[in-house]
């Protein structure tokens, strides 16, 4: 008989302890966000779609190594390297990635790439929005990935 009372007094003191989590939060302001009518704040770890970064002169920074590709635990990022000419630089080393694919159906967002980029070519961005209806829209190419060129300074004229 004993027992059974030490377990009914166990159990309402099980339950007085949740309600009161409950009751606490339940007069707190709420913490949801407006999202599409208002900004979304990130934490500054938060790993979004990947960016492709420039130099300060423009170029990209990616070399085609491929140790993105390499690190990548769910082998999603394909990568085909092509020579830099001194008519057409695309890149300061003496390869460019001319095809930097990301299939975002398989990217688990761990960093690795991001960790292993010895130019720091590849970081992740803000950007969360990948729903879609169509799977093959998912693979991102370079020029969705890649940065946007910086606009030229316009110095005023006297």
């Amino acid at each position: 008989m004993a027992s059974g009372l030490r377990e009914v007094a166990e159990t309402f003191s099980t339950l007085a302890k949740g309600f009161s989590v409950t009751f606490r939060n339940i007069f707190r302001k709420t913490v949801t966000e407006n999202y599409p009518y208002e900004k979304v704040h990130f934490q500054a770890r938060y790993r979004g779609i990947h960016v492709l970064h420039r130099d300060e002169n423009g170029l990209e920074k990616c070399v085609g190594c491929f140790l993105c590709a390499a690190a990548c635990p769910a082998n999603c990022i394909y990568i085909e390297a092509a020579e830099n000419t001194d008519v057409n630089r695309i890149s300061a080393g003496e390869r460019y990635a001319s095809v930097y694919n990301i299939d975002y159906s398989r990217c688990i967002f761990c960093g690795y790439c991001v960790e292993a980029c010895p130019t720091d070519a590849i970081t992740h961005g803000h950007g969360f929005e990948l729903a879609t209806y169509d799977i093959n829209s998912l693979v991102y190419r370079k020029e969705q990935l890649l940065e946007k060129t910086p606009a030229p300074e316009t110095t005023a004229a006297r």
